[in-house]
């Protein structure tokens, strides 16, 4: 078993590379032939090493329910590959491919360490599949979605006012909603798309001064709403999308400079005002100082980086459990400790070609709104990543955010399987006015 365990984590690694070579490979060559051929052999991974995955955590520890798991598993990235294709044959295969092999990454490591969290993430995932199934075919209809940039502004925040008020607190932020004692959600990530559907709704047709500052109030209301429930982490997401929006949309290089200058002055009075960022910070600066409490967690996800080493400990070989939030916050470190170094280096890739694909759809697009929409997703989704990952390696303080489609999180699923969805259906409705042009 132990020879078998150590044979699959190469294997699991050699895919990952091949995958991430593929995806690479197939955003560069605009040759339709080549591009349908590589996104064969990048189906043919994600079956692969989905398979050896749970094969491995099958041979530690036969159940017939991971039998099952893995078969529902399987069936629903089957339907989400093809009816997607079915349905609409514009929109791009290797943004597909890329999500459905970031939640099998999740799933495989999410059922490592906790079953019962994984059948929930499956869940979710599933569920979100398939009632995005319509979300492309919405985005047709751009030209009215746009016209309700207030309304998605003032309903984001007046969420994150309700939360607030009702909330309930959980590591320090109070950013989540119960729902009949059952079900807990976190607004935050709906907000987020409503965030930047009001943003480029209201900027894509008018940069007028007036209206840069009516969107500038909203936005800082926003952001301090968030900075209310002390979600930091989220405050600080929505201000960088803010800033790029507000400066591409007006195309003035001065906004981008106050923007970051305003957002270097805000970080310093958050360090003044709140105890947790103190405590973050000191944790980041000195983990291994203060290793029996404020830097605990940092240290034990440096500890877990380091003993994975470049080739990782093997599936279920590690401790990721000693890493508290290792689930969500912390996923990542789980994810070096028994995948390794380099896997993690080409999970980091595979993050950069969705950014890739999502910043060329977004310069692509001959409809300003749609631009605007694209990239404020595009910078939310790769900053987003870049907190969670450096917070997790000690690269900057730990702020508290998830790493997208792989960390545990149904609320977080959700929204960026829906994001996605959303450039997806522009990327189709792209295609669509191209074909149409060629035939004029």
């Amino acid at each position: 078993m132990n020879i078998a365990v150590e044979l699959t984590k190469y294997l699991m690694l050699l895919m990952m590379g091949a995958y991430t070579y593929h995806a690479f490979r197939s955003a560069l060559k605009k040759n339709k032939i080549y591009q349908d051929r590589s996104y064969r052999w990048m189906t043919f991974f994600i079956f692969l090493f989905h398979f050896t995955g749970y094969f491995t955590l099958y041979l530690q520890s036969p159940n017939s329910k991971l039998l099952f798991l893995y078969g529902m598993e399987v069936l629903v990235f089957i339907l989400a590959l093809e009816i997607y294709r079915l349905l609409y044959p514009g929109i791009s295969g290797l943004l597909l491919r890329n999500m459905l092999m970031l939640i099998s990454t999740g799933l495989i490591i999410l059922t490592r360490l906790s079953f019962n969290k994984a059948v929930r993430q499956f869940v979710i995932s599933a569920a979100a599949l398939g009632l995005c199934l319509i979300v492309p075919a919405v985005m047709n209809k751009h030209d009215r979605i746009k016209k309700y940039g207030w309304i998605y502004g003032l309903s984001g925040l007046g969420l994150l006012i309700l939360v607030i008020l009702v909330g309930t607190e959980n590591y320090g932020a109070k950013s989540w909603l119960s729902i009949f004692g059952l079900i807990t959600v976190q607004p935050t990530e709906l907000v987020k798309l409503l965030f930047v559907l009001c943003l480029a709704s209201l900027l894509c047709e008018n940069t007028s001064y007036k209206r840069i500052c009516s969107a500038t109030v909203l936005a800082g209301a926003t952001v301090l709403a968030l900075v209310f429930q002390k979600d930091l982490g989220g405050a600080l997401i929505f201000f960088v999308t803010y800033v790029f929006i507000l400066y591409c949309a007006a195309e003035k290089p001065l906004y981008l400079l106050l923007g970051l200058g305003g957002g270097s002055l805000a970080s310093w009075v958050a360090y003044r005002l709140f105890d947790h960022v103190k405590v973050r910070v000191l944790a980041w600066q000195n983990p291994f100082g203060y290793i029996d409490k404020e830097g605990y967690q940092i240290s034990q996800s440096l500890f877990a980086i380091g003993t994975g080493g470049w080739f990782g400990m093997g599936l279920n070989q590690g401790l990721p459990t000693s890493i508290p939030v290792v689930d969500s916050d912390f996923i990542f470190a789980a994810i070096a400790e028994e995948f390794g170094g380099f896997f993690a280096l080409f999970l980091i890739l595979l993050y950069v070609n969705c950014f890739v694909i999502l910043i060329n759809i977004a310069l692509k697009s001959e409809d300003n709104f749609l631009r605007l929409l694209s990239l404020g997703f595009s910078v939310m989704f790769e900053f987003q990543v870049f907190l969670s990952v450096g917070g997790v390696i000690k690269f900057i303080p730990s702020t508290g955010v998830t790493l997208p489609l792989i960390s545990y999180g149904g609320s977080s699923m959700v929204s960026t399987i829906i994001m996605f969805m959303i450039i997806q259906g522009i990327y189709n409705s792209g295609n669509k006015s191209a074909k149409v042009k060629a035939k004029d």
